[in-house]
């Protein structure tokens, strides 16, 4: 069976969003606020919280729409995540 990837996004203590992929964003997010995972996260501030999501499909798709959601500006990706919550 494939392994389905997702896009997430999260919010870190300082204000910053940090975006990453993962086929199990929950585990991937306790990594994180546990100070195992990217070294910027940790830079950003802990807690981190899980502020978007989306399922992507392949991991190629995934690293794609990672970079993608990258060259996004920070007020781009508040706007995401805003759009996200009100639905």
């Amino acid at each position: 069976m494939k392994k389905v990837w997702h896009l997430y996004m999260l919010q870190c203590a300082k204000g910053a969003y940090y975006t990453g992929i993962s086929p199990d964003v929950k585990e991937r997010v306790k990594k994180h606020n546990e100070g195992k995972g990217a070294k910027a996260v940790r830079a950003l501030g802990l807690p981190a919280k899980l502020a978007y999501q989306e399922e992507v499909g392949s991991y190629p798709e995934a690293l794609r729409r990672e970079r993608a959601m990258k060259r996004l500006s920070h007020n781009q990706k508040a706007d995401l995540v805003e759009e996200h919550r009100a639905r």
